[in-house]
């Protein structure tokens, strides 16, 4: 999953996409790289980052999917706001992938509503761990056992779809790294990564260019793709089947390594 932030104040590459022109350059230039699937965010959720108005982001990712709709793979929209999800899914994105896992409000509503619109084309959702907000979730996080937490919550969250009819298997989860995570619980969670495997949903890992990987090597944001590919490959041994990467050349022919040696 190669990420592409069509916004000014992402933590790694904000304002570099920021025109539609800039976005769709570079979605064919991952696609020229191997990605499988673009996910198109017009909203940081860096820590700290201020909420946008639904209209901006609108007016930031719509441009973007209709241009990339025929584009050969798959697209996600990564919101957490209801009529994002709504006019990105209507717009023709393949996947929802909501770092508040479709607890804001009519977010269920939204992906549910679209099942029935679209009967043919049901998306696929990710569901994210988050404790507290973008706000504050960085403020001195806590947790008695991080992974069996997370797992409480993701659970929780993949079984209140499923008992509105959504199938187990358009459902992935993400115990979502750097979102009111210390460095220790970071770390916790890529060590026993396949822990979240056990609830029996493809695992989403997330850890491209994170400020944990700063603080183990002193590495700027953009010179962190070294330790980001690591992460890949340490997460991907341990049962993660969605990689969400912003150097998708780099990890892609990492991948293709460890698969080739797999089995």
């Amino acid at each position: 999953m190669g990420i592409l932030n069509a916004t000014p104040d992402s933590f790694s590459d904000g304002g570099k996409f920021r025109t539609p022109s800039d976005a769709i350059a570079q979605a064919e230039r991952m696609i020229a790289n191997g990605v499988d699937m673009i996910d198109i965010g017009g909203e940081s959720t860096r820590p700290g980052a201020e909420p946008v108005s639904l209209q901006e982001e609108l007016d930031r990712v719509l441009p973007v999917i209709d241009a990339l709709k025929d584009c050969g793979v798959a697209l996600s929209i990564d919101t957490y706001k209801a009529e994002t999800m709504r006019q990105a899914l209507n717009a023709g994105v393949d996947c929802v992938n909501d770092v508040w896992a479709l607890r804001q409000e009519g977010a269920v509503e939204a992906v549910i509503e679209s099942d029935k619109d679209n009967p043919d084309k049901q998306c696929g959702i990710v569901l994210m761990h988050m404790q507290r907000d973008p706000q504050t979730m960085q403020f001195d996080p806590e947790y008695q056992d991080v992974i069996a937490e997370v797992k409480v919550f993701l659970q929780e969250r993949a079984s209140l779809l499923e008992n509105q009819g959504v199938a187990k298997n358009r459902i992935a989860i993400d115990p979502g790294f750097g979102f009111g995570k210390s460095l220790e619980h970071n770390l916790k969670m890529l060590a026993d990564f396949e822990q979240f495997s056990q609830l029996g949903y493809p695992v989403l890992a997330g850890i491209s260019r994170k400020s944990m990987l700063g603080k183990l090597t002193g590495r700027d944001t953009n010179d962190r793709v070294a330790p980001s590919v690591a992460a890949a490959i340490l997460a991907a041994d341990r049962g993660a089947r969605i990689i969400r990467v912003h150097d998708v050349q780099e990890t892609v022919d990492s991948l293709k390594l460890w698969e080739a040696i797999q089995g």
